[in-house]
């Protein structure tokens, strides 16, 4: 568990090949347990990835760390679909100080703060074709906005990007990006692109260098 240093993380597990296939399995292997007492209800569960656990809940959003940002894209559109509702069981756990509820709304947008100190933000996939964020008086009554062209339950993967009219490739985006105000346009589609946001200067920032 260590947000502010996947990189470090990556390096100590042997490279992203490896740290991709461990990723991998979280999500993959069985959700049963052994023993008599269970430790999540199976429906919090995808693999052995629990999201009623909130200690996880950046775990989705590795892959852009990894250079397979298509993933988290999937992933992140998986565990909202999945692990949220309308009805009065519409959350997978306890929504302990709302963060079970600010993980869905921040995923829905398109972006969740991985190691929130860090004033950085992981791209995902958002659900909503336009949302815009009214920064308020303290920035200037500047709004930033995601644009996510063609989304759908289909068109869950990034074809390309552009911040401002210009070409985006991170698979990040920064707090003084978005005070800044503007636009993070996204073109949508149903197949991953994996070739945006794979290089390693795509990579969100960690403790660590990139080696």
């Amino acid at each position: 568990h260590v947000p502010y240093d996947v990189q470090g993380l990556i390096d100590l597990m042997g490279g992203r090949k490896e740290f991709v296939t461990k990723l991998d399995s979280l999500f993959t292997i069985s959700p049963k347990e052994s023993g008599t007492r269970q430790y999540a209800p199976l429906r919090s569960k995808i693999g052995q990835y629990v999201h009623g656990n909130e200690p996880v809940h950046h775990v989705a959003y590795l892959y852009n760390y990894a250079g397979e940002p298509w993933k988290t894209q999937q992933r992140v559109r998986e565990v909202m679909d999945k692990m949220y509702g309308t009805g009065p069981d519409g959350l997978c756990g306890n929504d302990d100080m709302g963060q079970m509820s600010a993980w869905y709304i921040f995923s829905a947008m398109g972006f969740y703060p991985v190691a929130p100190g860090q004033n950085v933000f992981a791209i995902g996939s958002p659900v909503f074709e336009e949302t815009t964020l009214k920064l308020g008086d303290y920035f200037n009554e500047q709004e930033f906005t995601v644009k996510a062209e063609g989304v759908s339950a289909e068109n869950i993967y990034i074809q390309s990007a552009t911040l401002n009219g210009e070409p985006f490739n991170k698979t990040w985006i920064s707090h003084k990006e978005i005070i800044k105000g503007g636009s993070l346009n996204l073109k949508m589609g149903a197949e991953p692109n994996k070739n945006w946001g794979s290089s390693p200067a795509a990579f969100p920032p960690s403790m660590t260098s990139i080696k």
